[in-house]
């Protein structure tokens, strides 16, 4: 997501460090899965669907109901969205016996105390002074990990809370991330230790390129992640790390924008393929998935560091045929049309509100692999 300060003291143009391949052998979770299609955001596109039919444009309608069809995660982000889970399963087990394909169903864990330190946007409900962490583990975590557990017969691709770790390696300077340290960690960590289902595989919030992917922040990447993984416990195991998460990094540029010039992390394949040597000299997996659900619209921004409602089109739909031994998958984890809060674009609502104009936007910008979808 955002990466509001950038430690950038790593903009020596040094060599690339290349990923040897992945020593584990383990299956890659979604292939041979479709990843479940939230009819609840589906439905929120009807507003969209409806704004074109009104305008006249029957094209990008049409386009409106192919992108209802693309699988996107759904986000938990405070108590009451615990019954998020409950409506995905409900409807992924209902596609999975209409079609007869497993469904894994994509899930974002998002509402640690003290959420969203460096910016605020995306301020949760729970605070560390107000009793936050035990609310986190007994009120949000232990109910999370229940219904996932309960639903044997779906898979489940969980995201680690987006934002976190990565401000704990570069923005220690601001005092309530500083604070919020040792919450973090043990917050997360917590959820790992309480997620450990066969149905269950977790991937760990890493950031983006232009965030953790400078070579002097890549050991440190990889060293914070390491510490949460250990203090959830001897045994206590992670798929891999998600990237790029509500962000609009490309995931093979096929134009270099000029502000990546020193970084060898220019687009996020790249990031994934020099971050892999790090987590695995750290014993960690060296596995990912990357967010490509806003990324149909690539030379719309002007630094890496805007994050806010950036002019975008809805990014190439997921898939597992990624051309990089350490992607497990393209997903969409940041449902396209919701709000990254008030900035960016004038009239943006708070983060996590529809924001129709910019599901507009979206549709008409979309990527060539969306209008291919089957509506």
């Amino acid at each position: 997501m955002r990466a509001t300060s950038f430690l950038i003291a790593g903009l020596s143009a040094a060599g690339a460090v290349s990923a040897a391949p992945p020593k584990q052998h383990d299956i890659n979770p979604f292939a041979g899965k479709t990843l479940f299609a939230n009819p609840s955001w589906a439905q929120k596109l009807e507003q969209t669907r409806n704004a074109f039919i009104a305008q006249g444009d029957t094209v990008n309608a049409a386009t409106v109901r192919k992108v209802q069809k693309v699988g996107t995660f759904v986000w938990v982000s405070d108590r009451a969205g615990l019954a998020n889970i409950d409506d995905a399963i409900k409807a992924a087990r209902a596609q999975q016996r209409k079609t007869g394909k497993k469904q894994i169903v994509g899930l974002v864990l998002y509402n640690l105390p003290d959420r969203d330190c460096s910016a605020g946007e995306s301020a949760g409900e729970l605070k560390s002074e107000e009793n936050g962490l035990e609310i986190y583990k007994k009120d949000f975590i232990k109910p999370y990990a229940k219904k996932v557990a309960a639903a044997r017969d779906l898979d489940f691709a969980i995201v680690l809370e987006p934002d976190s770790l990565g401000n704990l390696v570069t923005n220690m300077g601001i005092e309530l991330c500083a604070k919020a340290a040792p919450i973090y960690q043990e917050g997360i960590a917590y959820a790992i230790a309480n997620l450990q289902f066969p149905n269950v595989h977790l991937y760990i919030d890493a950031a983006h390129g232009g965030w953790l992917g400078w070579n002097d922040n890549l050991p440190l990447a990889a060293k914070e992640f390491a510490t949460v993984v250990k203090l959830a416990g001897k045994g206590k195991k992670i798929r891999g790390f998600a990237t790029n998460v509500s962000n609009y990094n490309p995931f093979n540029a096929t134009i270099r924008e000029n502000y990546t010039e020193w970084s060898n992390s220019w687009d996020e394949s790249h990031y994934a393929t020099s971050l892999a040597p790090f987590l695995e000299a750290e014993g960690l997996p060296a596995h990912f998935i990357v967010d490509q659900g806003r990324v149909g619209l690539v030379g719309a921004r002007e630094q890496w560091g805007e994050w806010c409602n950036v002019e975008a089109g809805f990014g190439e739909v997921p898939t597992t045929k990624t051309n990089n031994t350490v992607v497990d998958s393209i997903v969409w984890i940041k449902p396209g049309g919701e709000s990254d809060g008030q900035c960016g674009m004038a009239g943006a609502p708070r983060a996590g509100q529809w924001f129709d104009e910019y599901a507009q936007m979206l549709v008409k910008n979309a990527h060539p692999s969306v209008l291919k979808v089957k509506a």
